[in-house]
């Protein structure tokens, strides 16, 4: 677990022992979870930090070099790779923190710490504000269609990475490095209300909000496709149905493992099976979890034809750039293709059917 809300499960993790009081007290042994932890929870973490790092920075990339004709569709998607780079930035020190325990001093710990809770909330915010985006551009696209600007774009987003910082503020606003560990200092009036409080924001502004909130808008799309003629409107519910799925998938397990955590700190769990248990589950469900961030590229922006489309274009100049003779020849000189933004772009024809269906992401 990392500081903030998750630094109690480590504290409790990281202890060798942990005495279970029942008729007489005796000592929980975990030693083989924290050696889980030490040895392979950092390599989970360096291919999320790769694979994410890799497939976000390219859609920035993409997004910044692909023209100039921008929309409100790819402001939301650069932020929201932008959060997940954010998170995934974070998570090197992570591995690095299970591995040795933390030697970088106070100040990284809080910068981390800030790093990982606002590109935490900032992404599922974001994918929240993007389902909205998605629900307004297809089933409301005669009253909305003009309030879609870039302008609006930015406005949104900016006041997305203040709501971002808002709810992540509670996650590291007591982070401090104490005895080689990154992990809350809290005052002695909230070391029992406030890991809690952090525990159920997690859950609710995390998790419950964001899943509501996509379910009804792809939910919305998915009825409004099915009363027009288009030929692609298969595909376009199954893109829709993978978003919705895959986010319940690798976020539910680890948001039962945070609720079952609320419930560990009112002492409903006492018994060291249940302890070990409960642990080795945060440890697997939290690995589950961060690797989402490396599937938003694919399931948000690559679905899209003019993402694609950008990225060949991409490629074929770094291969053109390396390669100087033989079959990178070909692409010396070559007029770069001018790829339309309504391949992507969210405004709305007179006809839904007229749409990608990638758009609908």
């Amino acid at each position: 677990m990392k500081a903030g809300v998750f630094a109690m499960t480590q504290e409790a993790i990281e202890m060798t022992t942990e005495f279970v009081y029942e008729e007489t007290a005796y000592p929980c042994d975990k030693v083989d979870i924290q050696e889980f932890g030490r040895h392979i929870l950092p390599i989970l973490y360096a291919i999320v930090f790769l694979v994410g790092l890799v497939g976000n920075f390219l859609v920035v990339t993409v997004i910044l070099k692909g023209g100039n004709q921008k929309n409100i569709t790819d402001i939301f998607f650069l932020n929201l790779a932008i959060s997940d780079l954010l998170f995934v930035i974070s998570l090197p020190f992570w591995a690095s923190y299970l591995k040795n325990g933390w030697t970088l001093g106070n100040h990284f710990c809080q910068v981390v710490s800030s790093f990982y809770s606002v590109g935490f909330f900032g992404g599922m915010l974001f994918i929240t504000v993007i389902s909205i985006d998605r629900y307004l551009a297809i089933v409301h696209a005669t009253f909305f269609m003009r309030a879609r600007t870039v302008r609006h774009g930015f406005f949104i987003s900016l006041l997305v990475w203040l709501v971002a910082i808002l709810f992540a503020a509670p996650q590291f606003v007591f982070v401090g490095m104490s005895e080689s560990k990154c992990t809350p200092q809290y005052p002695e009036a909230l070391k029992k209300i406030w890991p809690v409080f952090s525990f159920m924001e997690i859950n609710i502004i995390g998790f419950i909000l964001p899943q509501c909130i996509m379910s009804f808008c792809y939910f919305g799309i998915i009825r409004t496709l099915l009363s027009c003629k288009n030929h692609r409107k298969k595909r376009a519910i199954k893109l829709i149905l993978l978003v919705v799925i895959v986010f319940f998938l690798f976020w539910t397990p680890y948001n039962l493992s945070i609720f079952l955590q609320i419930l560990r700190q009112f002492g409903f769990f006492e018994n060291c099976s249940s302890l070990r248990i409960l642990d080795y589950t945060t440890h697997v469900t939290e690995a589950l979890a961060f690797s989402h961030c490396c599937l938003n590229p694919i399931i948000y922006a690559f679905a899209g034809e003019k993402f694609r489309k950008y990225l060949s274009k991409l490629v074929l100049k770094c291969l053109s750039f390396i390669c100087f003779c033989g079959p990178c020849s070909q692409y010396h000189g070559r007029t770069p293709t001018v790829i339309p933004d309504t391949a992507l772009t969210s405004n709305p024809t007179q006809n839904t059917s007229d749409q990608d269906g990638s758009l609908l992401l």
